[in-house]
């Protein structure tokens, strides 16, 4: 009797080893890859990895992330894609419009999750934002809408406002829808744009020159997120010593010394894209996935900046500040 339950019991023992065992073996490891234009901001990739470890992902037990950054080298970005699709990745994460374009040449397969797209709509990234249809999703900056608001604060700041230069990456059909809404909204103002394509930090000395010979009355930074901090440096150094007053999009620029900024909360928008990431490896589609719009806006005001320049800020315009740098 004794030996009879001996053996039940081991044998119970080893079927819980054994099922121990195969669920360690099945257990799955996905693998995303993340494309990037700019070299890494590491702020806004903790909060995304923060908010995958907040869902249950940890990097090294169920999660691997395969980071590929162009560090400004466009041209290098069809390949950096095509190596995570030989990856065969569970996933990608575009950080913005050109990540998503070259990401979609790469892979009609692989789902992608944008981090910020300024038109997916009108870019041909998705069918429409209620139903995407194909393999991308993620969410949208809408930046062809902030255009006209921008104006408006830069018209609250400088009531005399008619000259605007508004410098921004060549090319890009996300470019032109922007520029597009925004000219509408200028000639409501009556606002002058002066666009200036630019490929880099080798034409930012043609900008300032442009906007002396334009006679600006200020700046409407369309340069990208993924512009690398010492660029940013350069360039609000550059309109400090100029003394003409830039609004951006991102809060970056006014961290790194600029005016003002105002657009949707970059970090919040990263964290959602987590959230994206982990409905697909989960199992749902990107085409059943609604692309989201940003729900959460911050404006940015640099004071020490302003005074730099002998610009006054409106308390009306402080008061609605999100962050006033002092």
């Amino acid at each position: 009797m004794t030996r009879k339950i001996f053996c039940v019991a081991l044998c119970a023992l080893l079927f819980a080893l054994s099922s121990v065992a195969g669920a360690q073996q099945t257990k799955k490891i996905y693998r995303i890859g993340y494309i990037s234009s700019g070299p890494g901001i590491e702020v806004r990739e903790e909060a995304f990895r923060q908010a995958l470890r907040d869902l249950g992902y940890i990097e090294g037990r169920n999660l691997v992330i395969e980071w590929r950054f162009a560090n400004g080298r466009i041209t290098q970005r069809p390949e950096l894609a095509a190596d995570l699709v030989g990856l065969k990745v569970d996933c990608i994460v575009a950080t913005g419009s050109g990540e998503t374009a070259i990401a979609k040449k790469a892979t009609h397969t692989i789902p992608i999750v944008m981090m910020s797209s300024t038109d997916p709509v009108g870019t041909g990234f998705v069918a429409s934002l209620a139903r995407p249809g194909g393999n991308i999703t993620g969410l949208t900056s809408i930046s062809s809408d902030l255009g006209g608001k921008v104006l408006e604060l830069l018209k609250e700041i400088i009531p005399v406002l008619s000259r605007v230069v508004a410098p921004h990456p060549a090319g890009g059909v996300s470019q032109e829808l922007f520029f597009r809404e925004t000219e509408i909204s200028a000639r409501a103002l009556g606002v002058k744009l002066i666009r200036v394509p630019t490929r880099g930090k080798q034409d930012y000395d043609e900008i300032f020159r442009t906007a002396a010979k334009e006679r600006a009355d200020a700046l409407l930074n369309r340069l990208p997120p993924t512009t690398p901090s010492s660029q940013r440096k350069r360039f609000v150094d550059l309109a400090e010593k100029h003394r003409l007053p830039a609004i951006y999009f991102e809060a970056m620029w006014p961290n790194a010394g600029g005016l003002m900024s105002y657009g949707p909360d970059r970090l919040a928008m990263d964290r959602r894209a987590a959230l994206y990431v982990d409905k697909i490896l989960k199992g749902v589609k990107a085409a059943d996935l609604p692309v989201e719009q940003p729900t959460k806006f911050e404006l940015v005001v640099n004071l020490k900046t302003a005074k730099q320049i002998g610009l006054t800020i409106p308390p009306n315009v402080l008061a609605r500040a999100d962050r006033v740098i002092k």
